[in-house]
C-alpha cells in the first residue's frame, strides 16, 4: 500500500481556537450536524457548525472514545458536567 503524505492548512483564526462548553447534535438520513456552542447566561452563539456523513460521524464517535478512555488512565475519571438549567434553542 502507497502511502501518501497530506498536508493540512490551518488559518489564524481557527489556529486561535474558541472556548465551547455545549454542543447541539442533529442528523438527517444523510448527514449529521453539530452546533458547537459557547453559553454564558442569558445567551450563547454558535462558534462552529460542522456538517460531516454517517460513516465519518461514527469515526469521531470512536476516536472521542478512545481519547476519553486514554485520558481517565492517565488522569483519573472524568466527572460529567451538570446540564444547563435553562432551556436551549435558537431564536426563529
Amino acid at each position: 500500500m502507497n502511502e501518501q503524505q497530506v498536508n493540512i492548512k490551518m488559518d489564524d483564526q481557527v489556529a486561535k481556537g474558541s472556548y465551547v462548553n455545549n454542543l447541539l447534535v442533529s442528523h438527517t438520513k444523510d448527514e449529521f450536524i453539530m452546533d458547537f456552542i459557547s453559553l454564558f447566561a442569558p445567551q450563547g452563539s454558535v462558534v462552529a457548525r460542522i456538517f460531516t456523513t454517517p460513516g465519518h460521524m461514527k469515526r469521531i464517535n470512536n476516536a472521542l472514545t478512545e481519547n476519553i478512555e486514554n485520558y481517565e488512565k492517565q488522569f483519573g475519571k472524568i466527572d460529567e458536567s451538570d446540564l444547563p438549567e435553562q432551556k436551549i434553542g435558537f431564536k426563529k
